[in-house]
């Protein structure tokens, strides 16, 4: 009996590695949601983030994959595209297959700061990715993005970037750590972010044990503050142990319809 029960144990924990280091980590989940505002005709959101990556492998792929047949009208990067072990340069043409016809927007995560390229823009510009550090960009029909610099570990400037926005525009707000909802709740109908991973791993029964700071109780999901609705994503990628449980990778589409 007690063999057995041993033999048990150790074809579950098998079980369970093999799910965590190789099944869930490449396992893309594609999201939807739908939010009114005030435009003529639907727009499709890509959102990033956290892509952690190193280069064109297969979760990588993957991710494209879903993005060419999503055909996103615009696609938005909450930071964090590259990691401890890489370099700006290494994702470069991860970030070169990503197109949509109102362009490819990134703000910066903790690692673009921890690991700072010396050409960042102009890197992100020859890969089609326009960046957003405390700045405001039109997207047309009234629509503007706001991308600020990351809440966590870099300096964002709330006043000067949506100063910058004409009175009456519909905004969408881009950040990493989502704790910065805190400080535009009721400025923005719609804000984007990453950072937490969904927590990354998810056991049953058990609270979540790791998450960065800057998190500030947003885990994953919809929140809402103030009027603001917050749109926190798992990711795509992996920081520190590579294994995620429970919490597969993640792109999000939100589709902006018209307001009735």
């Amino acid at each position: 009996m007690r063999l057995r029960a041993r033999t048990l144990l150790l074809a579950a924990a098998a079980i369970l590695a093999v799910d965590a280091l190789l099944l869930e980590p490449n396992w893309i989940e594609v999201t939807r949601a739908t939010v009114a505002a005030p435009i003529a005709r639907p727009l499709t959101i890509a959102h990033l983030t956290d892509l952690h990556t190193r280069g064109v492998g297969f979760r990588e792929r993957r991710m494209l994959a879903i993005l060419a047949r999503e055909r996103p009208d615009l696609i938005v990067i909450t930071g964090d595209i590259t990691q401890e072990r890489g370099s700006l340069e290494d994702a470069l043409p991860v970030l070169a297959g990503l197109r949509a016809p109102l362009g490819v927007w990134a703000v910066r995560g903790n690692w673009e700061i921890w690991r700072p390229s010396p050409h960042e823009r102009a890197a992100l510009a020859a890969a089609g990715v326009r960046l957003l550090v405390n700045e405001a960009a039109p997207l047309g029909d009234s629509l503007w993005l706001a991308g600020f610099d990351d809440p966590y570990v870099g300096r964002p400037d709330v006043d000067r970037t949506l100063g910058a926005v004409p009175r009456g525009a519909w905004t969408i707000a881009l950040f990493h750590a989502p704790a910065l909802l805190d400080r535009i709740a009721g400025r923005v109908p719609l804000a984007l972010a990453g950072h937490t991973h969904g927590g990354q791993v998810q056991l049953p029964f058990v609270p979540t044990f790791w998450l960065p700071g800057g998190c500030d109780g947003y885990l994953k999901g919809w929140f809402t503050r103030g009027g603001t609705r917050m749109y926190v994503s798992r990711g795509v990628g992996m920081s520190g142990p590579p294994v995620r449980f429970l919490c597969r990778p993640e792109v999000a589409i939100i589709t902006l319809t018209p307001a009735r």
